[in-house]
């Protein structure tokens, strides 16, 4: 389905609309670069208490590509969420992103918790706190923007795949990877361009002091092989008052994609408690 908001179309990917009211809401959001096809693979092996509800962010899948920057902020996707909630008549929802879709999953739980039963972060952080770390974040960010502009959407995407961060997406099967890369061909290039510069690491509300504060109960996922996100998982568990902290052996940073039935089990048995 789609919604519009602000004069644009957001696609929604809603696993049965008619129990949308009847059992509990998950709302999945996905990385950069992904879609909401990206959670296909659990539609039908979620917990049967749960409706699924997977959202296009902007720029992203087949939601729309506006051209002004306002509309990739983490402000105007709160805002969004919000609108989506009451649209849905949706209440104590349980929300899970994956790296960028888990920064905007946790900004949107710091700021709405009340509307949040449970937290469902993989691959993911609370912001930079060093402010020369941040600006560097900043300034490479906006340099990928110009080159996806400049280059093109296939350069960019080979360039993204073949970042160290994701070597382990190797070892998936061809067809798999292969399925991968060209649905991230299928992104509008203003859309991650804008993204980049919206939604980047650096431009992210820094959330590291606000952890303590967060009494929901939190998932943490983390692959073995990614060292960088699985150290700064286990520094969010040691905050997080209400956290648990899993890592999945042999995979890196997209842990659903390379371990999709761990990934099912352990939302399973997250959501069922």
């Amino acid at each position: 389905m789609f919604l519009k908001y602000n004069n644009l179309n957001f696609h929604i990917h809603i696993s049965n609309e008619n129990l949308l009211n009847v059992k509990k809401p998950l709302i999945l959001l996905h990385g950069f670069t992904g879609s909401s096809d990206d959670w296909n693979f659990l539609f039908n092996k979620i917990n049967s208490d749960y409706v699924v509800i997977a959202i296009d962010l902007p720029g992203h899948g087949k939601s729309s590509s506006p051209e002004k920057i306002k509309y990739y902020s983490f402000e105007f996707i709160s805002n969004l969420l919000n609108f989506i909630l009451i649209k849905m008549n949706l209440t104590n929802v349980s929300i899970a992103g994956y790296s960028m879709g888990g920064r905007i999953a946790l900004s949107f739980a710091i700021n709405n918790s009340h509307k949040i039963k449970k937290l469902i972060l993989e691959s993911s952080t609370a912001g930079i706190e060093n402010r020369n770390d941040r600006l560097i974040r900043i300034n490479n960010d906006n340099y990928l923007a110009k080159t996806i502009e400049g280059k093109g959407i296939e350069n960019f995407v080979d360039y993204w795949l073949n970042q160290p961060l994701f070597n382990t997406l190797k070892n998936i099967p061809p067809e798999i990877y292969n399925a991968l890369r060209e649905k991230k061909l299928k992104n509008n290039p203003v859309g991650l361009a804008n993204t980049l510069r919206g939604l980047g690491t650096g431009v992210m509300p820094n959330y590291w002091n606000r952890l303590q504060s967060l009494q929901i109960e939190t998932l943490l996922i983390s692959g073995e092989l990614d060292k960088k996100f699985t150290e700064i998982n286990s520094r969010l568990n040691s905050l997080l008052p209400n956290s648990n902290h899993k890592i999945i052996q042999n995979c890196g940073h997209n842990v659903h994609l390379e371990k999709p039935e761990e990934f099912v089990i352990l939302l399973n048995e997250f959501l069922t408690h």
